[in-house]
């Protein structure tokens, strides 16, 4: 089983546990984060495609670290100017680990919404 995501204006192809580099993702190690933009959800031969996003699809994970990137030398040069400008830069990246895909991705207002549910029986059969 896998999926196709949109994050950060990119897509990436996730399966099940991948550990998937992302950008950067304003969250703290260890949370969990939901990915709702999803594009596509293939299951043993059966494939879910969204015109453009499928609906109520949700991919989740958990972030694993907080990263910065290799140093990438940027070089302006003209000839025969006696002009040469020269810049670095260095893009911060956030690991996630995929934990569910669909049906098996696990999110906080789930949890929430079972635990209010069963707060709500509990008063209706008193």
């Amino acid at each position: 089983m896998y999926a196709v995501i949109v994050s950060g204006g990119k897509q990436h192809k996730v399966k099940e546990g991948d550990i998937v580099k992302l950008e950067k993702i304003e969250q703290g190690i260890g949370e969990t984060v939901v990915f709702n933009e999803v594009l596509l959800i293939a299951n043993n031969g059966d494939l879910q495609l969204g015109a453009p996003l499928i609906e109520g699809a949700k991919v989740s994970g958990e972030i694993v670290s907080q990263t910065r990137g290799d140093k990438i030398n940027i070089i302006k040069f003209r000839r025969r100017k006696h002009h040469m400008k020269h810049m670095g830069h260095r893009q911060y990246y956030t690991s996630v680990k995929i934990t569910g895909i669909g049906d098996n991705a696990k999110t906080d207002s789930a949890k929430k919404t079972t635990t209010a549910k069963k707060a709500s029986k509990a008063k209706a059969e008193e």
